[in-house]
């Protein structure tokens, strides 16, 4: 299935105001639905001998941590979509003109088309920004320390990144980068190109016209994708970024792949969506306030729809 053509943006190729709309937006997202994230962390981080619910976690967090606590990691957080999210956007866009300009006889793109476009886009991005994205997951964990009784690791961001690169060297940073990528490859095919399809499709067939109840449309579609297609990416990408050296200076898991089968045989196929419902219940809103606001301010400053 296609949708109708995608018309250039005048400004394409001066994407500096769109970098500048995608950060905001993205800010805006991740503060409004950081408590369901770090919900969605605990669950994946848990023993499968001691189970939790997620609303046993949030209350778990706010009787021991207070409500900053839903924020704990916050800072990585918003860093990391100040250098991901508008790369894999904005890229995406790039990317989406290049290949509408080698197809002039159907400028109109297919929907697997757009899934490699931005599975391509996202990869880019987490590489970029992996090392944010680890400082968070490793501040998220600590608040699950906290709860345990045991000293957190970190002081804050810049804390961890010291003690990470001291520990674990420079490279350290890039820990859990294969997973990480392969989520954002997951993610975005699911993201970008589900957003996109889907709001042109809604407009090609009137069902809505090019505004909020669109973007709601598509971004409800687009976060249900996502979901679906990255959480097992997402359950191993967490696992691996969080594991530490045992006293024998080995780590739990060798690889991602390593952590996938021990994950399926130790916990059973259902592990790998292990927080799929706070996973979804982020995405969804994250999804619904980043496009919302970014189709918005890209409409205020003159500049044409996603």
């Amino acid at each position: 299935m296609t949708t109708g053509a995608q018309h250039p943006d005048p400004t394409h190729f001066n994407p500096i105001n769109k970098i500048a709309l995608a950060s905001l937006s993205a800010m805006v997202a991740e503060t409004t639905t950081f408590p369901i994230d770090i919900t969605k962390t605990r669950l994946q981080l848990q023993s499968p001998d001691r189970p939790s619910s997620a609303f046993q976690i949030v209350t778990g967090i706010v009787r021991k941590q207070g409500f900053t606590g839903l924020y704990k990691g916050l800072s990585p957080a918003v860093i990391r979509h100040i250098f991901y999210t508008p790369i894999r956007t904005v890229g995406y866009e790039q990317l989406r003109h290049a290949v509408v300009t080698n197809h002039d006889a159907n400028p109109s793109l297919s929907l697997p088309i757009k899934a490699i476009i931005g599975g391509v886009s996202g990869v880019i991005a987490q590489v970029v920004a992996s090392p944010a994205d680890l400082v968070k997951v490793r501040m998220q964990a600590d608040g699950h320390m906290v709860n345990q009784g045991i000293e957190p690791r970190y002081t804050g961001p810049f804390d961890a990144l010291r003690k990470i690169i001291r520990a674990e060297g420079f490279n350290g940073l890039w820990r859990g980068v294969l997973p990480n990528v392969q989520r954002a490859f997951l993610v975005n095919m699911g993201e970008l190109a589900c957003y996109d399809h889907a709001k042109h499709f809604v407009i090609h067939n009137q069902i809505a016209n090019d505004n909020i109840y669109a973007h709601t449309l598509a971004s409800m579609m687009s976060g249900l994708s996502a979901t679906i297609i990255s959480c097992p990416a997402d359950v191993v990408k967490t696992r691996m970024m969080n594991q530490r050296v045992d006293e024998h200076g080995k780590f739990k898991y060798k690889n991602s792949y390593d952590c996938l089968v021990k994950t399926v045989r130790f916990e059973g196929l259902r592990a790998l969506w292990k927080g799929f419902v706070p996973t979804w219940a982020r995405l969804g809103p994250w999804q619904f306030v980043f496009w919302v606001s970014y189709e918005k301010l890209r409409l205020f400053a003159g500049l044409s729809s996603f």
